[in-house]
């Protein structure tokens, strides 16, 4: 899950919008061979966002979804990891694909539709913001 701190210290979250149904998610993807849990994360954040950072190596939270295939549904967990921004690139692999915008944790939360992401987006940034 990207976050930046801005000048004023309050949080940022990223979202992206998922490539077929256009909702705000955060970025994730499945586990690559050869890569820790953490790497992953922030590969598939570098792919989806084009940001890059450094990455938390415990999970900040997880959360499960039903994942659309094209005939079926498939149970994912999600395990978060916080990716604190240094940049963004101003070319990525998924920009034609995705919409990415920052938002604060509150309308980060509210916007996306899974609920188990909304709370675990909310206890994540409440720890951080302690």
């Amino acid at each position: 899950m990207p976050i930046r701190r801005l000048p004023n210290g309050r949080l940022e979250v990223m979202l992206v919008t998922s490539r077929t149904t256009r909702r705000w998610i955060v970025p994730k993807g499945w586990p690559i061979k050869g890569l820790t849990a953490p790497e992953a994360a922030a590969r598939e954040a570098y792919e989806e966002a084009g940001v890059i950072g450094r990455i938390g190596t415990e999970p900040a939270g997880r959360y499960t979804y039903w994942k659309r295939k094209s005939d079926h549904f498939v149970l994912c967990e999600v395990t978060l990891f916080l990716l604190e921004v240094e940049r963004q690139l101003p070319v990525w692999a998924e920009q034609g694909q995705r919409q990415s915008q920052w938002f604060s944790p509150e309308d980060a939360a509210d916007l996306v539709d899974e609920p188990e992401l909304a709370t675990a987006i909310r206890q994540a940034t409440i720890a951080l913001a302690a």
